[in-house]
């Protein structure tokens, strides 16, 4: 049974924002409005925390680095003004809040890489090796001759 709250709320929720998590890399389409005018405007980034649970006031952090100076957004995931989220790439990591990335410079601000949207080509069923053919019986014969014949060239 839901309560009154839920059911206000239900509406404005957007279902394909719920599988972003610390750590990944997320392009963020958001609406900008300038003057009359309207575009989307396009903001990636590393996911560095996600906050408030999954309600409507739910939020992501988003950092990124541009020409030397560290950036960082925060976007409340069911807005209106956001298009869609996209997310690029997955990165395992060990803890919800990646606040150490902020001081971290070079090799100590890599994530490790998750295998993520790797598409697999549906494989072809294994073939097995052929067997030789039985051949007639003077070819086996003069096979086996000629190979007596190397060995002892060999030996010699």
């Amino acid at each position: 049974m839901m309560n009154k709250l839920e059911t206000i709320e239900k509406p404005s929720m957007k279902t394909s924002a719920q599988d972003i998590r610390p750590g990944d890399v997320v392009r963020v389409h958001q609406k900008v409005k300038e003057g009359d005018k309207q575009r989307i405007q396009v903001f990636e980034g590393v996911v560095l925390a996600k906050k408030h649970g999954r309600g409507v006031g739910a939020t992501i952090t988003l950092r990124k680095v541009t020409q030397g100076v560290g950036v960082e957004r925060i976007f409340p995931i069911h807005s209106p003004l956001i298009k869609k989220i996209e997310v690029a790439r997955r990165a395992k990591v060990r803890r919800s809040k990646l606040y150490y990335l902020r001081e971290a410079k070079g090799r100590k601000a890599r994530l490790k890489a998750r295998g993520f949207n790797l598409e697999v080509p549906e494989e072809e069923p294994i073939k097995k090796p052929e067997e030789p053919q039985e051949q007639p019986a003077e070819e086996q014969t003069k096979k086996q001759s000629e190979d007596q014949s190397k060995e002892e060239q060999k030996t010699a």
